[in-house]
This record gives structure tokens, sequence and C-alpha cells, in this order.
């Protein structure tokens, strides 16, 4: 008896023994299916990735495991987010959130919150998705460090669906690379694609290229596919911008034929089918789960007859339903793929409408450059005409050339004014400024052009305008010179009212309405609603009789919405015209009067002796720009180009530098930096016809002390040029 007992203890032992091995064996096969799963995701083979995780998922049943469960759930909703089958993907994130809800899983629900972020901001919910970020944070172990990164990566890609680059830029950099136990490359090389495309959105080509080219290089060496094909779309887009059509066409077709394998009608059609099988056996023991409910609650509770036909009908209507989700899910499938055929249609509309954009711009760009040198000619030697006493006929065709050459001037710049505005290289700036004294200047500078149609111009401010605001001045003149211009124009002894007054304010913001009143000819209900745009002048009779290059109130429009702000008008046939809009400005801490860099009036005896170094390519312009020094008793050397320059300035002595921009051989942005490293002193005055390119900033940042545009107003070239001397001259006595 007693050795029997014995038996039966060793019996039991055997049995835990074995079922704990049982289980461990289970655990291993669960983690490596898990790994596998991972592996083939990366891959792209879905439908392998798929079968492995259903036994992943099955293995998390038999072991009534709920965080492998959860980890199963958020697999298969990272997957279906990945080919972009959201509605299954929320089925997966709500179960995954279901387990979680009484489980406490740090790895699980870091997860599970990420994706459900990254579907949230793929729906353009970027309010919920930040919120789940930080629920997510808040309930995590502040410690663990790697899942704190991990979260914080789908924190960059929500800000980056949303067009916050700088935010996610940030993430990025803090975080640097992640740890993963699956998929650390992937994460990383993804990391890299993500930082590249905000490089590239950010217009730093070259940092973008460089990271495209980091993350393809994982990409390539592990076998990537979206990855690859992703970096090789980027480094074309780079490549294309920067010139480098070698490159671009290399990497648009490496791109194109990962697209092609990836896009293969029978790998979809066959990944489509095994989803359906898959869905047809979630629906079949979906109705064997019920049926064996059903039965067992027959033999718990000894159901009646009824209960059985009324399980039995629902039975019914479950697999009525599941026929209809089935169907259901074919007409998506369908409708899926028709939407990916349309939307990659307009994708490359987008694309060709881009490119003629930048085209057009480009075009205009170096065709305005392109005038103005020309134009120059034209202007300076028509000034030099003038000064040399012609003859009353000669003087009269010569004040015609005069008017043309300005009209012509005029209507260029305000073409590459519009394009400026376009091509978005123009910005608000955020300077302190006295209001008063932008609105005095703007309307004392066109008293003359209201007198020649015999019109006046009053200024009515409100007494409560803050004396300092902070904005931009430079655009706000601009818009109110256009605008009383035309009043100007369309009027004939009439009187033209400019207006500022205060619409609201609070302690450190005014909103302020300008409005150009005229009572000139007025404009019809039919024409308002196309004098704002581009060449538009309302009627051929308007144009013939005014004149102007119908740009103007283009411009006001393109200007106004740099600063969110949009023209209103009121105008009646025959009595006038109000034009209105509103700006929000800063309002600076002390109110009191800026003080402005003065501009002092040279005596022309101040130029007597003076000798300057011109630095110009063109023989004409050469000759020009001389003639008018020697008017004023000023000599000069001429440089022929950049090298020429340098050694000049080396070997002499000069009182000022004016330097062209546009150069061959070296230019003069870089002829004035070395210049500066051996003479930070002489004045550097830029001559220069400016392109779409060209910022001013540049040619400050180079050492250039002011900028003359070409062609120029001689008052102006003579102005600058005296200022800088005698600048440079008191600042070295």
């Amino acid at each position: 008896m007693k050795r029997c007992f014995i038996y039966l203890l060793l019996a039991l032992s055997c049995c835990f023994v074995a079922n704990a091995q049982d289980e461990e064996t289970m655990k291993d096969s669960f983690n490596d299916l898990i790994r596998r799963t991972h592996y083939h995701k990366n891959k792209a083979k879905y439908k392998t990735a798929f079968t492995t995780l259903d036994q992943a998922s099955k293995i998390a049943d038999t072991l009534d495991n709920d965080n492998y469960r959860i980890e199963c759930n958020n697999l298969f909703a990272q997957i279906y987010l990945d080919i972009k089958e959201y509605d299954e993907a929320e089925f997966y994130l709500d179960l995954s959130e279901h387990y979680l809800s009484y489980n406490e899983y740090d790895y699980g629900n870091v997860t599970s919150k990420g994706l459900k972020a990254s579907f949230l901001a793929e729906k353009r919910h970027y309010y919920e998705a930040i919120q789940v970020i930080r629920s997510a944070r808040e309930a995590l172990n502040r410690k663990d460090k790697n899942l704190l990164n991990y979260l914080s990566y789908f924190e960059s890609i929500v800000y980056y669906k949303r067009n916050s680059l700088d935010e996610a830029k940030a993430i990025l950099e803090k975080i640097g690379s992640l740890e993963h136990p699956h998929e650390k490359n992937y994460l990383n090389a993804k990391i890299l694609t993500l930082r590249s495309s905000i490089y590239f959105k950010e217009s730093d080509y070259e940092k973008a290229s460089a990271t495209a080219i980091e993350a393809l290089n994982i990409a390539n060496a592990i076998d990537f596919p979206i990855l690859k094909m992703e970096n090789n779309k980027m480094l074309t887009d780079i490549y294309e911008l920067t010139g480098d059509y070698k490159k671009a066409f290399y990497h648009f077709k490496e791109a194109e034929k990962i697209e092609a394998a990836l896009s293969d009608p029978r790998v979809i059609e066959e990944r489509n089918a095994y989803l359906k099988e898959q869905k047809d056996n979630f629906e079949k023991r979906l109705i064997i789960q019920l049926t064996n409910d059903v039965q067992e609650g027959n033999q718990q509770v000894n159901m009646s007859k009824l209960t059985s036909v009324l399980s039995s009908a629902l039975l019914i209507i479950i697999s009525l339903l599941t026929i209809s989700l089935y169907r259901n899910n074919q007409i998506k499938f369908k409708t899926n793929d028709l939407l990916l055929k349309k939307n990659l249609e307009l994708e490359n509309a987008r694309d060709e409408a881009e490119r003629a954009m930048q085209a057009k711009a480009q075009f205009l760009s170096t065709v305005s450059h392109e005038l103005r040198t020309p134009l120059y000619a034209v202007t300076g030697l028509t000034h030099l005409l003038l000064e040399e006493n012609p003859s009353d006929s000669q003087k009269e065709h010569l004040k015609s050339l005069k008017f043309s050459g300005e009209y012509l001037l005029n209507f260029i710049n305000d073409i590459l004014q519009i394009n400026k505005i376009e091509a978005k290289k123009l910005s608000v700036q955020k300077i302190p400024f006295n209001l008063k004294k932008v609105l005095k200047d703007v309307v004392d500078s066109l008293h003359q052009t209201a007198k020649e149609n015999n019109n006046t111009i009053e200024l009515t401010l409100s007494k409560k305008l803050p004396v300092e605001l902070i904005g931009d001045p430079l655009k706000l003149s601009q818009i109110l010179i256009n605008l009383i211009g035309n009043a100007c124009k369309f009027t004939e002894k009439g009187a033209i009212n400019v207006i500022a007054e205060i619409v609201s304010k609070e302690r450190d913001k005014v909103a302020i309405c300008f409005k150009v009143k005229d009572n000139g000819i007025g404009i019809s209900k039919e024409l308002q609603a196309t004098i704002f745009e581009s060449f538009a002048q309302g009627s051929i009779q308007i144009n013939r009789k005014y004149g102007g290059t119908g740009l103007g109130l283009t411009i006001v429009k393109s200007l106004l919405s740099l600063f969110d702000s949009e023209i209103r008008l009121e105008s009646e046939i025959g009595k006038g015209s109000t034009f209105m809009f509103d700006i929000d400005f800063e309002i600076t801490k002390k109110e009191e009067t800026l003080t402005s860099e003065t501009v002092v009036e040279v005596e022309d005896s101040f130029f007597e002796n003076m000798h300057l170094l011109v630095v110009e390519d063109n023989k004409i312009n050469q000759v020009i720009t001389k003639k008018m020094l020697v008017k004023k008793g000023m000599t000069c050397d001429i440089a022929n180009d950049g090298y020429e320059a340098i050694e000049n300035a080396k070997n002499n002595t000069y009182n000022a530098i004016l330097m062209d921009i546009h150069m061959p051989g070296i230019s003069g942005l870089v002829t004035t930096k070395e210049i500066r490293k051996f003479n930070d002193k002489i004045p550097i005055i830029a001559l220069t016809a400016m392109s779409l390119d060209e910022n001013t900033d540049d040619l400050f940042e180079a050492g250039c002390n002011d900028v003359i545009t070409k062609p120029f107003k001689p008052e102006i070239f003579y102005e600058k040029i005296g200022n800088n001397i005698l600048k440079n001259i008191e600042v070295n006595i």
C-alpha cells in the first residue's frame, strides 16, 4: 500500500513537470512567431506575416495569457495600418484596449496608445492623438527611458502629419535611436526617413539627402522594401530640385521597380484572398463559439425548446450578417483600389502643376533680371543726356524716353513682386516702427502724384493709435502706396482720404482698420469681382485712358495674404471708392517714438576728390556709372571682374566700392567676402538687378553696407553713396 502511494506521487510530479515544460515550450514558440511576424511585416510579406501572427494568437488563447493577446492585437493593428485597412486596425486596437483595461502591461500599453495616436492622426484628429500620447506618458514608469523614447517616436509621427515640423524634429533629435527586441533596425531606418522628409519640407536639401541616403543604406542592407521605395522617391525629388538629373533618374527607376513589385496585382489578389479566408475562419470560429455557448447554457440552466429555437435563429442571423460583412468587404476592396488609382492620378496632376509653376516663376525671374541690365543703360544715358542742356525738341524726346523706361521698370518690379509672393520668397517682418510716421511718409511721397490730377490727400488718424507698434512697415507702405496711387489715377479735382482707426485693442495687441477713400470714377458691381486679378483693369477703355499694368491690386491682395488679411471694397459709379483692410499688430512695451536712422542730404561739394572702385563687367554700364560719378566731381577705377576688384582693393585706397553682384568668374558676393578678409571698414555698396532668388539679407551677410537696385534714380544713387561714405568717416574719426 505504501509503495502504491509513492508511485502515485511520482506520477503526479511527472505530470506537473511535463505541463510546465509544455508551457515554456509554447512561450518560446510564441516569442519566435512574434519575431517572425515583425520580420515578414518589415519585408512587406503581409500574407506570411498574417499566417505567423494567427498561429501566435492561437497560442495566446491556449495559454490564456492576456499580455500575449495584447501583443497579437497590437501587431494585427500595426499591419492593417501599414496596408491602410483602417476599419480592421481600429477593431484590433479596441480589442487591445479592452484587455489593457484590466491588465497592467507597459510595453503593450505604449504600443497600443502609440498606434492609436497614429491612427487618429491619419484621420486628422490631431488633438485627440496628442491627448492619447499624453495619457500613455502619465501612466508610464518614468524610469523606463526606452519606452518613453518609443512613445515619443509615435508622438513625432503625429506632429509630422499635423505639419508641425519644428516639434517633430525636436522630438526625433532628442530620442536619437530606439531599442526594440524585434525591429530595432527597421524603426531607426523609419526615424531617419521621417527626419529626411522634415528636412525636405524645410528646403534643407543637403541634410535631407544625407539622411535619406543613411536610411536607404539600412533598408538596402536588410531589405525593407517600403523604406527603400520611400527613400528612393525622396532622393528623386531632392536631386531633381538641385539639378542632378542623372541621380534623380537613377533613384526614380529604383523606386518605380520596387513600387511595381509591391503593386503586383497577383500579390495583392493573393493577399486579399487570404484576408477573406482569415475573416471567414474568424466568423466560423465565432459561430462555433456561440453554438458552444448555447449548448453549455442548455446544460446548466435546462433551457426550454423555445430557447433552443431562439438560439438557432440567432445563429442564422449571425450567419446572414457574416455574409453581408463579406460582401461589404468585397465592395470596399474594389472601392479602395479605385480610390488608390484616382489618388495617384491626382498626385501626378499636382506634381505637373507644381513643376509648371516653378518653371513659370524661374522664367519670369530670369526675364525680369535680364531686362534690368539694358534698362540701366537706358535710364542712365537718358539722365546724362538731360544733364547736358539738350535742345527743347531733344528734351521732349528724352523725357518721353525717361517716362517709358520708368514705366517698364515699374512693370518688371510688379511682376517680380507677385512671383516672389507666389514662390513664398517673402515673409512678414516683425520690427518696431512708428505707425504715424510711416503713414505720413507715404502720404508725403504721393503729394506730387496727386497734384498731377489736381487732387488733395488728407490723413485722418485715430487719436488712440499707439505710438509704437511691431510689424512690417515696408509691406504696409507698399500696400498703401498702391491703393493711394490708384485713387490718385482714377480721381480728378477730388480728394483722397487715408484713414487709420482702431478696431479692437488688448493689452499687447491692436487691430487697426486702414481705409483709402476717394470720390473718383467708381467701380461697377460687375467689375468689382475681377479687379483683383492679374492684369485686370476693368475695361480696354480704362486701360487706354489711364494706363498702368493692372497688377497693383493683385500685389495688394497678395501682400495682405501674408498678414492673414483681406481687401474689402465699397464703390459706386460716379461717386468714388473705398478700399479697406484690417491688420493685427503687437504693441511695444514702451510707448516712445523710435529713433530711426537719419538720411543726411550731402552737398555736391562733399563728393569732390572722392575716389571709388566700380566693379562691373558690362562695358556700357561701366561708362554710365563712371560719367555719373564724374558729374559730381568723383574719380573711379574700373574692375572688370571679381579678381581685378580684389587686387585693386588690396593695392589702392578708395572711399567706397560699387559692387555688381552678377559677374562671370566669381560673383559679387564672393568678391565682397574676400575683400572683407583684409578690409572691414571701406563702404561696399551692392549695385545689382535683383532677381526672384535673391535676398538683400544675403548681401548684408556677405559684407555689403547698402544696396542700390538697377536701374536706379540718380538722386538715390548719389544719396546712398554720400551717406555711406559720410558714415564711414564719422566712425573712423
